[in-house]
Formats: C-alpha cells, sequence, structure tokens
C-alpha cells in the first residue's frame, strides 16, 4: 500500500515562508511508478488546486499563488516540495498532498492526510 506523508506546515506571520514536503512510501518489495503530484487547499466542501508537477517537472500553479509559491520533486526521493513565500492570511489552510501512481497495469490516485498551513496577519 503506497502512501503519503506531510510535513512542514505550522503557523507564520503574513510576508513569511514556509516548506512542505510529501514523500511516497511503500512496504518493501512494493513497485510503483509516480506520475503527477500536487497540492491542494482543503475547504470544508471542495479541495482547490495550489499546484501540480509532472514526473518531467512541468508545473502547472493557481493564479491566487503564482510567483510566490514553488512545486519542486526530487524523483530519487518520492517527495514533492512546495515552497510557499510571502504568505498571506488569504493562504490560511489546510494542505493536501496528492499523487497519481502506476502499479502493475493500473493506475491510482493517492492523497494525503493535510498539513495546517496558519498564516497571522
Amino acid at each position: 500500500q503506497v502512501q503519503l506523508v506531510e510535513s512542514g506546515g505550522g503557523l507564520v506571520q503574513a510576508g513569511g515562508s514556509l516548506r512542505l514536503s510529501c514523500a511516497a512510501s511503500a512496504p518493501p518489495g512494493t513497485s510503483f511508478g509516480l506520475r503527477d503530484m500536487g497540492w491542494y487547499r482543503q475547504t470544508p466542501d471542495r479541495r482547490l488546486l495550489v499546484a501540480t508537477i509532472s514526473y518531467s517537472g512541468i508545473t502547472n500553479y493557481a493564479n491566487s499563488v503564482k510567483g510566490r509559491f514553488s512545486i519542486t520533486r526530487d524523483n530519487t526521493k518520492n517527495t514533492v516540495y512546495l515552497q510557499m513565500n510571502a504568505l498571506k492570511p488569504e493562504d490560511t489552510a489546510v494542505y493536501v498532498c496528492q499523487a497519481t501512481y502506476l502499479s502493475g497495469m493500473a493506475s491510482y490516485d493517492l492523497w494525503g492526510r493535510g498539513s495546517q498551513v496558519t498564516v497571522s496577519s
């Protein structure tokens, strides 16, 4: 069973920075291949895209974070990062990691448990 483990959330003042990490892992002997990965903001009734990155490094950002956030990945570590700079109070949310992976002949979507990011004014 492939799992996503997130870290790096917390409380920061407006204008500050945080870095989120999300690592995919599986029991020894499990073969899987990560494809697209991304970060979403969880609201009470939906998930909003923040940024995504393909296996080859092609990125996509929500307009609200362009120029402030940067998504990167390390395929050798099965890890995706979200560097968040110039944070604003409206960035406050639970940030959820997402990954698409291949195992055998099937494709799966996986979601992390979420990391709380709180930006104080």
